[in-house]
């Protein structure tokens, strides 16, 4: 998949804001969720594995960075979004980890001295509605033969916007269309593989879904161009 593919789903989409029917976050009740979750904390710095959008777009400035791997989870589209990346029209997908497998990607540790501030800012940027439907938790991840206990932010089967278990095909057709006032599902993707590229990550779910976007894609546009030759009289 190409920018030029990228160029064919993009649109421009008006932020319609909060989305009408559920509970969002308040700025105590966001408070309130990070200290509770912090009650849980291993010793000494914090690490937030990044596997998507944290890795092309993070939020702070990390501490260090290394390659981990998550234990127990795996890349998979299981977030329905009617906003940021979609519509209500037409709902988009975004990335999470789900149970099962493993998943590469890369450990990001908070600077202690903004310890606060920094996961105050993730929280905010990745929750909007309650419960959330990516749900922060502490995971195992394996740096260098060690495990740590990072904090990771995954699918949410309890929450109304949880997708489920879809096939390559329907996560295809799904971000071959969708767009939202952030872009598209066809541009997430391509920013994702292109991050993991530079940390030497492959990932084969992702490569194979890709090119599968981008055929469907193509086969649109050309759809739309022989729709618009005009037909000769018999």
């Amino acid at each position: 998949m190409t920018e030029a593919h990228i160029q064919q789903v993009h649109r421009e989409v008006a932020d319609l804001g909060v989305w009408l029917g559920a509970e969002h976050f308040t700025e105590a009740q966001y408070d309130e969720h990070l200290r509770e979750f912090l009650r849980d904390r291993p010793e000494g710095s914090i690490g937030v594995f990044a596997y998507g959008s944290l890795i092309w777009k993070p939020v702070f400035e990390p501490a260090a960075t290394m390659g981990a791997t998550a234990l127990g989870w795996e890349r998979a589209f299981t977030l329905r979004l009617k906003r940021f990346r979609g519509t209500p029209e037409c709902p988009g997908l975004m990335m999470q980890i789900d149970q099962g497998g493993s998943c590469e990607g890369v450990l990001h540790i908070v600077p202690p001295e903004r310890e606060w501030e920094v996961l105050s800012d993730l929280w905010r940027r990745e929750m909007t509605v309650r419960p959330p439907g990516n749900l922060p938790r502490w995971i195992e991840v394996e740096v260098d033969r060690r495990i740590w206990r990072a904090i990771a932010f995954t699918a949410n089967p309890e929450s109304a916007n949880y997708a489920g278990r879809l096939t390559l095909d329907e996560v295809a057709a799904c971000l071959s269309e969708a767009c939202g006032h952030w872009g598209s599902g066809a541009e997430y993707l391509l920013q994702t593989i292109t991050a993991l590229e530079r940390e030497g990550i492959q990932d084969c779910y992702l490569w194979d879904l890709q090119e599968r976007v981008a055929d469907l894609i193509e086969a649109r546009v050309l759809r739309d161009k022989q729709d618009e030759i005009p037909r000769q009289p018999g």
